[in-house]
């Protein structure tokens, strides 16, 4: 299947790292340029790196987008690198935060801006891009945890629950714009520091750490249906199909990638 992104520019924020890394090879592979944030100089480089040796098309990004100034400095990055930016993927998040007895003001403010602000600041810095060309693709990344929230980090919790909420709200204000919105809500995702983190498991309990062990750890401890863990690239493909042109009725939704772990049945 053709998904129309050849000709596409895309921004992916906090894309030096985890999933986001993922989502910038496969976009790349479908064909689309691909903006590479990150917040310091030489966070990126190695993700831009590697779409180029791959054949892709891929540029660095630099701007702080937890701050108004820092947004400010990545746009103007990106306008001296491309004439437009047409794919906005909102996929930096932290997941931050204390418990109910330590958090306070600072960390709950702190945890919406960095997970709920900074995307919102992006999002509107290039929707008169895709207004102009009427065509357009908005993605914010959240959590399972939007719908299955732990006990602990509540700040983050929350703070990623307001995503699908705005991907709505969103969708409704780009009526008959050709701009859609969805939410993109992953599991556990065998990112380097859940892999890491499991296989020191394993390594204390002196069993196998090869790939098929450690992925039995991760599901032990967060389980799911398919009794498999996605990898980022697989979080990428997901992505990729969600901002293509053949997903142009798919909008307004928020869309678990979880393997089915969470229990609802909308």
């Amino acid at each position: 299947m053709d998904l129309g992104l050849s000709d596409k520019i895309a921004l992916v924020t906090g894309a030096y790292r985890g999933t986001g890394v993922g989502v910038a090879h496969a976009l790349a592979a479908e064909g689309a340029t691909v903006l590479v944030q990150e917040h310091e100089p030489g966070q990126a480089g190695p993700t831009v790196d590697a779409i180029v040796a791959a054949g892709g098309r891929a540029h660095v990004v630099t701007g702080d987008i937890r701050t108004e100034a820092g947004a400010g400095a990545l746009e103007a990055d990106v306008r001296a690198r491309v004439p437009r930016v047409d794919i906005v993927i909102n996929n930096y998040g932290v997941p931050e935060g204390s418990d109910w007895d330590g958090s306070d003001t600072e960390s709950w403010h702190g945890s919406y801006e960095h997970n709920v602000v900074s995307a919102v600041r992006i999002t509107q810095a290039f929707l008169p891009d895709m207004r102009a060309q009427l065509w357009g693709r908005v993605v914010f990344v959240s959590t399972v945890g939007a719908t299955r929230p732990g006990d602990r980090i509540p700040e983050y919790y929350a703070a990623k629950g307001a995503l699908p909420s705005i991907t709505v709200s969103l969708a409704k204000h780009l009526a008959g714009t050709g701009i859609t919105v969805n939410c993109v809500s992953p599991g556990v995702i065998a990112t380097a520091e859940v892999v890491d983190g499991a296989t020191r498991r394993l390594g204390r309990e002196g069993g196998g750490t090869d790939w098929p062990a450690v992925e039995q750890e991760i599901l032990r401890r967060m389980p799911n249906p398919t009794g498999r863990v996605p990898r980022p690239e697989d979080v990428g493909r997901f992505v990729a199909f969600v901002v293509s042109e053949p997903a142009w009725h798919l909008n307004g939704a928020h869309l678990r990638f979880d393997g089915g772990s969470t229990e609802v049945v909308t």
